[in-house]
């Protein structure tokens, strides 16, 4: 169930959250569970879950973003805030979300995956996508188009290890990637070359 916090903690989570997270040490604080939470029916997420949240803001491109809700996806919990109110939704318990912006030319720093802001460079682009698991298992190995915020998002096992490989237009890129605790859940690092 979302919880709110106080308004105070939002702003400073929306001046964190304005663009691709980095990484920080701090731990979400406890508030109550509210029974119903505005900021999700203003922006047309009320009845959607964690996972269905994420997925359907990191679709969203352009205009079709909203401008006004900050939405960072951590390894346990996804963070909404609009400046006056917080919400954390939980993501799956068995689940890690990890959104990957392969590039050519440019990038940006990014840690905690912001589904509102982050942009990357190949939009729409059709790539070629491997992971493989540190035991040699191929967990994926297919062509998608990436979002139109030039990001590509899979759920993947916790506990996961192993390597990211992307390939587009005769260029090939690989990183590790882990879905642990600590992990990042926005790689920005894999540049097609």
């Amino acid at each position: 169930m979302p919880r709110i916090r106080p308004a105070a903690a939002a702003a400073a989570l929306l001046l964190l959250l304005t663009a691709c997270s980095p990484a920080d040490d701090a731990s979400p604080e406890d508030a109550p569970a509210t029974a119903t939470a505005p900021l999700l029916s203003e922006h047309g997420l009320d009845g959607m879950s964690g996972k269905e949240m994420v997925d359907h803001l990191d679709r969203l491109g352009g205009a079709d973003r909203p401008a006004d809700l900050m939405a960072s996806v951590r390894a346990e919990e996804l963070v909404l805030g609009d400046g006056t109110d917080e919400i954390t939704v939980e993501l799956p318990a068995e689940e890690f979300y990890v959104s990957f912006a392969p590039y050519v030319e440019a990038t940006h720093e990014c840690y905690f995956h912001s589904l509102t802001s982050c942009q990357g460079e190949l939009v729409e682009e059709d790539i070629e996508v491997t992971l493989t698991s540190s035991d040699g298992e191929v967990l994926v190995e297919e062509t998608v188009t990436t979002f139109a915020n030039g990001f590509a998002g899979y759920w993947l096992p916790r506990g996961f290890e192993g390597t990211l490989e992307v390939s587009h237009d005769g260029l090939t890129g690989q990183v590790p990637i882990a879905t642990g605790a600590e992990d990042p859940t926005c790689i920005t690092t894999l540049q097609l070359t």
